[in-house]
């Protein structure tokens, strides 16, 4: 059965990239000509997602969010007035594709990554649904989905939730938040917890999170339940792991490649990768 409601994170402030951060929303910024944001709804769309909240912050950054993923009239008249139609179809598709809503998130003295799915809370209601961050990418050249393979996998291992994962090095595993696997008695892989930046790993491979994952709605009470963080942050990764203690949270391999672009040097890498994969350049060498 798809799943058919995601919840997308884009209400950071983008501290890696300011100073222009201040006016652009970093989840706005360009891989190709759509923003990284796109590419997650693309995904979603995909899985057959039908309603969508953008969890966007205060202020000018988050109105760019929501003008992106709301009609416009008056531009779409503009367009259609000069015979451009085509170019607002794009847009004009994606508007009718999904429900959106919009949820703010304040700027107060709670921060972090679990506030989206928390404020989100009375548009989940009782249904499953998808948590994503919505400054990365998957870029895949299969037109797969990797959400759309996200929940085949959970539905046939009869889990309440599942979590994609990247696999990497070991010797990698100290720069991210870590999946550590348990066998469940079903012989499924599934979620013992998430370690943040282990110092100690010595296995040859790990499972690395990257913030697409799959809950029921009963998983909204660990996320009510959390408490701050030593540095003050409300975690989602706490909240998944105490969820994964009282359920099977099954751990699925992604096939896309991850680009994490909540920090130039990915934002620049994605970019680069999309554009050969569309014959955009070849070598270093654009094509005229």
């Amino acid at each position: 059965m798809a799943v058919a409601k995601a919840v997308i994170a884009v209400a950071g402030t983008g501290s890696r990239f300011f100073p222009v951060a201040k006016t652009i929303n970093k989840c706005m910024l360009p891989i190709l000509d759509r923003p990284v944001v796109a590419y997650a709804v693309a995904d979603c769309l995909a899985a057959g997602v039908d309603q969508i909240a953008l969890v966007i912050s205060p202020g000018e950054t988050g109105r760019q969010v929501a003008h992106y993923f709301s009609e416009d009239p008056e531009l779409k008249a503009y367009f259609a007035a000069r015979g451009w139609q085509d170019k607002y179809e794009t847009l004009a598709s994606l508007h009718t594709a999904a429900e959106f809503t919009f949820i703010e998130q304040p700027r107060d003295d709670r921060y972090g990554t679990a506030l989206p799915a928390l404020l989100a809370t009375d548009f989940v209601g009782d249904d499953d649904f998808f948590l994503i961050a919505g400054d990365d990418l998957l870029l895949r050249t299969d037109d797969g989905s990797d959400l759309a393979d996200l929940a085949a996998a959970r539905a046939a291992a009869a889990t309440p939730g599942a979590v994609a994962a990247v696999t990497i090095p070991g010797a990698d595993a100290h720069r991210y938040g870590t999946l550590s696997p348990r066998i469940s008695t079903s012989g499924h892989q599934v979620l013992e917890t998430i370690v943040e930046k282990p110092r100690d790993y010595h296995e040859a491979t790990a499972y690395i999170n990257i913030s697409r994952t799959l809950l029921s709605a009963d998983a909204l009470v660990y996320f009510a339940k959390l408490t701050p963080a030593p540095n003050g942050e409300y975690q989602a990764t706490d909240a998944i792991s105490a969820y994964a203690r009282d359920h099977d949270i099954l751990i699925h391999p992604i096939t896309g490649r991850y680009y994490d672009c909540g920090n130039p040097a990915g934002l620049l890498a994605a970019t680069n990768a999309a554009a050969l994969a569309q014959g955009l350049v070849v070598a270093d060498n654009p094509v005229s």
